[in-house]
């Protein structure tokens, strides 16, 4: 089954108010940017959203927020994002933050059907807070829900025509495991190659969790914080 027939906005018009979406990257780095475009210009409100921080004020999932469609954003990381603090505190924005690891294994065990599991983090500060508690070896530790998203945008360096990704450098953070994790998975990539050209061993998401794939053009690539380090003395 080919996946690359439909446009963004042709996928994105089925993505209702309330939906709940994955969102792959780190930072502004391996972030589905087209895909997260489409949604601001369709204007969906009401949006659950989960990925490792929330972009900065005018790019990535600061559109979305800018743009007021955001009703919830589940993160481990929001100290870029002025609008994100602007709307917490005015009480228009819920935010359930997350340690980074518990919730990258929160998505890794909603893409393995795994409903909960328990982690030591969080034990004795307010992450714990209404959580059940057990105790294996002496030792407490909290129960973490699993998270499905309804879709989940991806980015990925290459794509076979079945769907097949295969992504490049620090955009393994979060990417794999978001794509596993929605029950409609929209990955957009910078190659389309032809089934069979693409290593078996090279492939990182399997065809199986992707339903849709999108070229996408003129990347911004945007960096974050750029930190330049000085020249040494030449002595």
């Amino acid at each position: 089954m080919r996946k690359v027939e439909k446009t963004i906005h042709e996928i994105v018009s089925d993505i209702k108010s309330g939906a709940t979406i994955l969102v792959g990257g780190f930072g502004l780095c391996g972030i589905p940017e087209i895909a997260i475009d489409a949604i601001r210009q369709k204007g969906t409100k009401n949006l659950t959203v989960v990925s490792n921080n929330c972009g900065i004020d005018d790019r990535g999932l600061g559109l979305l927020l800018a743009n007021k469609q955001i009703k919830k954003m589940i993160a481990s990381y929001v100290g870029e994002n002025k609008i994100f603090e602007q709307q917490y505190l005015n009480g228009e924005l819920e935010v359930e933050l997350t340690p980074q690891g518990t919730l990258a294994e929160r998505i890794r065990a909603g893409g393995a059907g795994i409903p909960a599991f328990y982690t030591a983090t969080g034990v004795g500060t307010p992450i714990a807070e209404g959580k059940p508690v057990k105790e294996f070896d002496g030792k407490e530790y909290i129960e973490e829900r699993a998270i499905v998203g309804d879709y989940a945008f991806v980015k990925a360096w290459k794509a076979d025509k079945l769907g097949n990704l295969v992504y490049r450098k620090t955009a393994r953070n979060f990417n794999p495991i978001m794509a596993t994790a929605g029950k409609i998975t929209i990955a957009e990539v910078e190659e389309i190659v032809e089934v069979g050209e693409l290593d078996p061993d090279e492939i990182h998401t399997p065809a199986i969790f992707v339903q849709h794939v999108i070229l996408g053009e003129n990347y911004e690539k945007t960096i974050e914080k750029r930190t330049i380090r000085a020249e040494e003395a030449i002595g």
